[in-house]
């Protein structure tokens, strides 16, 4: 099961980054690789979106029914399909068609790997923020190698780029293990509409949640832009320190899900939203509302795993179609969020659109928590299990992990040693490789200095915003790898920061046993 949960993550990071990057240049690229206007921009959006919340019920009954591997694995091949076409495509009606497989091909991902993901839950509570983990580190370095290489390869390049990755992850949930269960029998509508029924309160609360989330990601895209003047590239370096602070702090902020409980973590995260979006009103820069944005990303990263795993619970042996109305709503309070900060930021003055944003969000400090005790769900989820507390076995043809007992051992003082020596190498091992990333890191640039090819040494003797922005103009082959040492900067300081964060974990377990 811990394999089939690793390979799932993995296809999640390799997926979840196309989806992000592409969502975010496909309205830029219809512009202007097809000459579509406003209105023809937003029905592409629009059929993407009518695909993927009309097939989710569906893909939430594949998953209960069927391998949910081969489920996943679907979307991810329609995915890649949906990517080729839009590399391919010369003429509207085939940029529409691709909008629809890729909705389609998204539904049956998502919904079947979360299925997946929540089959370990009652072992492991840690399950879905290792997921948002996964989703977030596949987003932020897509993002940062996608536009650092965009002028080199082009919007067609891109796509196939993000075909190739789908079609990786494809073959990772493929060759993952079967389930140790058999899925469950029926496909009755009524089924659906019985989970919706039970996940009703939830269900409300995180078409709230999502609503604000869209708001307020929308109103301060708007904003970067219109406000500030900054382009796309630029715009994507603001929303990136967020993306990463929830890549790093997901499974850390689990640990006070599991001291506090899921509704005070759910308040005190909305609150804390709140405070983040109101605040964006009198935020004097791009530098300063980048830095909220990482604030405002914690607090996410706290929420969304427990809602995740709230409708996991609550859903039981139906937990497939639970997820299918959970994305369900969520899409369908992305689309209301939108629509709501569209007419803000055109209706109203910058500060009046986040103030109302931040009460959107702080409406959900209160209606959230209510919908989690409604539901009956464990407030207090049990604490992920420790590595040295059972050692796992999953011989060939078999996913139910085998738990080989510790020998017994007479003397109770023996056993502490070993619990501090574990997180002790692992740390040692942690620190080993923090130190040959940045050693190989360091020689290249060295090495690319001598060519006037170094990112690193231009962030130094040159302009600081000229340099980050990616004003620095070169050509050919040289853009390629003067763009790759930027794309290597960024994923080694995301390295230094998690590096960081597990070292502390590990001396914190170490002082606690």
């Amino acid at each position: 099961m811990r394999r089939r949960e690793r390979q799932t993550l993995w296809a999640a990071t390799l997926t979840n980054g196309p989806t992000e990057l592409i969502d975010f240049v496909l309205p830029l690229w219809a512009g202007v690789a097809l000459g579509l206007g406003a209105t023809e921009v937003g029905v592409l959006m629009a059929v993407e979106m009518a695909l993927s919340v009309v097939v989710r019920p569906i893909a939430g009954v594949l998953a209960d029914r069927c391998e949910r591997r081969y489920v996943a694995a679907v979307g991810a091949l329609l995915y890649a399909v949906s990517c080729a076409g839009y590399a391919l495509a010369g003429h509207v009606f085939v940029a529409y068609a691709a909008a629809a497989v890729g909705g389609a091909g998204g539904a049956l991902l998502w919904v079947a790997v979360r299925a997946v993901v929540s089959e370990r839950l009652a072992e492991d509570s840690a399950v879905f923020p290792r997921l948002l983990t996964a989703q977030e580190t596949g987003s932020w370095v897509a993002f940062v190698g996608g536009m650092t290489l965009l002028g080199v390869i082009g919007f067609a390049g891109l796509f196939w780029a993000c075909a190739v990755a789908c079609l990786v992850a494809a073959g990772l949930l493929l060759s993952a293990p079967r389930r140790g269960v058999r899925p469950g029998e029926g496909l009755a509508a009524a089924g659906i509409g019985a989970v919706g029924r039970r996940l009703r309160p939830m269900l409300f609360a995180v078409a709230m949640t999502m609503a604000a989330e869209s708001a307020v990601s929308l109103l301060l895209l708007l904003h970067l832009q219109r406000g500030f003047g900054l382009e796309v590239v630029q715009v994507a370096y603001v929303f990136l320190p967020g993306a990463i602070a929830m890549s790093v702090a997901a499974e850390y902020l689990h640990r006070y899900v599991v001291r506090f409980g899921r509704s005070r973590v759910l308040m005190a995260a909305s609150s804390a939203s709140c405070v983040f979006a109101v605040s964006l009103a009198w935020a004097p820069g791009p530098y300063v509302i980048a830095a909220l944005w990482v604030l405002s990303g914690l607090a996410w990263a706290a929420v969304m795993p427990v809602q995740q795993a709230v409708i996991a619970e609550a859903s039981g042996a139906q937990v497939g179609r639970g997820m299918g109305v959970y994305e369900s709503a969520c899409l369908v309070g992305g689309l209301i969020g939108s629509l709501v900060a569209g007419v803000l930021y055109d209706g109203a003055n910058w500060p009046v659109a986040c103030v109302v944003a931040g009460g959107m969000i702080l409406a959900g400090a209160v209606v959230v928590p209510r919908a989690v005790r409604r539901l009956g769900v464990r407030e207090f989820p049990p604490p992920p299990p420790k590595a040295e507390e059972a050692v796992t076995s999953e011989p060939a043809g078999m996913t139910e992990p085998v738990v080989i007992s510790k020998p017994v051992v007479v003397s109770e003082e023996q056993p502490r040693p070993a619990s501090k020596t574990k997180p002790l190498k692992s740390q040692a091992r942690l620190l080993t490789d923090l130190g040959v990333h940045i050693g190989l890191f360091a020689v290249s640039q060295v090495v690319l200095a001598f060519f006037d090819l170094s990112w690193v040494r231009d962030l130094i003797t040159r302009d600081f915003g000229t340099v980050v922005l990616g004003r620095v103009e070169r050509d050919g082959g040289g853009a390629f790898l003067y763009g790759a040492g930027r794309v290597w900067a960024v994923i080694l300081i995301a390295d230094l920061i998690w590096t960081t964060v597990k070292v502390v974990q590990n001396r914190s377990t170490a002082t606690r046993t």
